[in-house]
């Protein structure tokens, strides 16, 4: 059982991550602006001195966007399972105005802890971010949802 939802939480993380790197990618083409998650994340790993090469950077970027995105699923998981909040449209919102707040300080702390000062608008890539998150959220919801749907009805359709 455990596998399973494993694997939904997997399927949900990609989704979700995907549709908010989709959104920040749209903006910083729509702005022409550097509002990419990974990319920045790459900077920053470059900022730390750890020693990687270009394309390992680009890489652990990409990745480390990806495991936080399966972070924030795992702990909606944990809120949906232990019913603080139901799995709505409503939640999707709440769950997504507190992601962009988790991820507007994150960023902030991730600026100053690697002295990296991208020459960006930080005030439209904070504003985009936030709308990022409650993207992510609100797919993250709709994802789980379908695809616990599909194991209810697989689950139902198997036992009788």
């Amino acid at each position: 059982m455990i596998f399973f939802i494993i694997i939904q939480l997997i399927l949900v993380a990609i989704g979700a991550t995907s549709a908010m790197t989709w959104f920040s990618y749209a903006m910083s083409e729509n702005f022409r602006e550097l509002y990419k998650e990974p990319v920045l994340l790459s900077f920053a790993l470059k900022k730390t001195n750890i020693s990687l090469s270009e394309k390992s950077q680009k890489t652990w970027g990409w990745l480390i966007h990806y495991i936080i995105g399966f972070l924030f699923v795992m702990g909606y998981h944990m809120i949906w399972v232990k019913n603080i909040l139901p799995i709505s449209p409503l939640s999707a919102l709440i769950l997504g105005v507190i992601s962009g707040v988790i991820g507007i300080l994150s960023w902030i702390v991730i600026f100053k802890m690697t002295d990296h000062q991208p020459p960006i608008d930080f005030k439209g890539y904070y504003i985009q971010l936030f709308f990022a998150h409650i993207i992510f959220a609100v797919t993250a919801t709709a994802l789980y949802s379908i695809i616990l749907t599909i194991l209810i009805l697989l689950k139902a359709y198997v036992t009788v």
